[in-house]
């Protein structure tokens, strides 16, 4: 087992606020909670929890807020007012600050912080229980910024990186889903993140908002959760143009665990793990893809995004729960990837990106 696994998007916030699940509890119980509901579609088939983070020494991710807009006649559900999409991400942000004061996470803001408690983990020892898991804050989909003065509240807060674009049209930039390119909004925004010394996520962007972005942006850039467009041909995965493009970045990519994005063919709401013997060994093929396009594994990382909307009915069949992915280890270790190579995977290329976005100070 690697010492610490860097996960570069969790949704750990929304499952707690908008999911209402406990993630302080047993993962069993929180399923068990769940038995007989049917407002989501994942209910009962959580994956996460903080206990499995720490029994898979997930010691580090990059943890979400996140609140779509959803103006009349959106495609995609969401909060009906911006005012409403920002009262959330608010919410999503106290637990955190709840968590943080039980000892269960630490947000993350200085390059210090990161080092500290990246090392605990890496001391190796086997008992983790208890352990804080560091997290750095993401604004997935930009919608609930009412204003820069808000932004700049969010900073305050910790936050680190925002990802401009989430599902169908946005406020900021369109994404996956829609067309098109940055809104007037989104590109001043893409202003007052460099100002503010802010990472771009580009996940979830449209490939013409995509390659607006990497021009207008000179901050730091990473795709914290994306597949590779080549084995599962999608406007969501990345094309290998794109894939260069960030690695010219010194960006990374992260491998998603959502079973529509791992293979071909899926059917969401319709198609089951086993009926497509979806496996771990398909997210390995997504990160050997990225590795042999680029000819290194300088930018492979982990994004899995486990229960960002979809649980056990839409993951790995040999995935029982987010500590499941250090089974990654052994598999990219029979396709030949040497300890060096599976900890930079791991957890060294998402080091060398968080220290970047955490060694310059925000908000000047």
């Amino acid at each position: 087992m690697i010492p610490l696994l860097i996960d570069g998007h969790l949704d750990l916030s929304m499952n707690a606020i908008d999911w209402n699940r406990d993630l302080t509890r047993p993962l069993e119980e929180i399923r068990e909670r769940e038995a007989g509901w049917n407002d989501k579609p994942d209910r009962g088939n959580a994956l996460v929890s903080l206990e499995e983070m720490r029994r898979g020494r997930i010691g580090v991710c990059v943890a979400t807020m996140i609140a779509r807009y959803a103006f009349p006649g959106h495609p995609q559900p969401g909060w009906h007012s911006p005012e409403i999409a920002w009262s959330i991400t608010r919410a999503q942000r106290a637990w955190y600050e709840v968590m943080e004061e039980r000892g269960e996470l630490q947000v993350l803001t200085t390059l210090d912080q990161l080092e500290v408690c990246a090392a605990a983990w890496l001391e190796e020892r086997e008992e983790s229980i208890g352990r804080s898991i560091g997290i750095v804050l993401s604004l997935e989909g930009a919608d609930s910024i009412l204003s820069w003065k808000h932004l700049e509240r969010m900073v305050e807060d910790g936050l680190r990186a925002i990802g401009p674009a989430h599902y169908g049209p946005g406020v900021y930039a369109p994404g996956t889903g829609s067309e098109g390119g940055l809104t007037a909004r989104g590109r001043e925004l893409l202003t007052v993140m460099q100002r503010l010394s802010l990472t771009l996520d580009v996940t979830h962007l449209t490939d013409e908002a995509f390659w607006e972005a990497l021009e207008l942006f000179d901050g730091p850039v990473w795709a914290s959760h994306n597949n590779v467009r080549r084995l599962v041909p999608y406007q969501r995965q990345l094309s290998d143009e794109q894939i260069k493009a960030l690695a010219e970045r010194d960006a990374v990519i992260g491998a998603v665990a959502d079973a529509w994005m791992l293979v071909p063919g899926w059917e969401r709401g319709v198609s089951l793990p086993h009926e497509h013997q979806v496996r771990l060994a398909h997210m390995a093929d997504h990160i050997d893809a990225v590795c042999q396009l680029l000819g290194t594994t300088r930018h492979s990382v982990i994004g899995s995004d486990l229960d960002g909307g979809f649980g056990r009915e839409q993951a790995p069949c040999d995935l029982e729960s987010i500590a499941a992915l250090q089974r990654l280890d052994e598999i990219l270790a029979k396709r030949g990837y040497s300890e060096e190579d599976r900890r930079a995977i791991f957890y060294g290329n998402w080091m060398r990106c968080l220290r970047r976005a955490l060694s310059v100070p925000v908000g000047s």
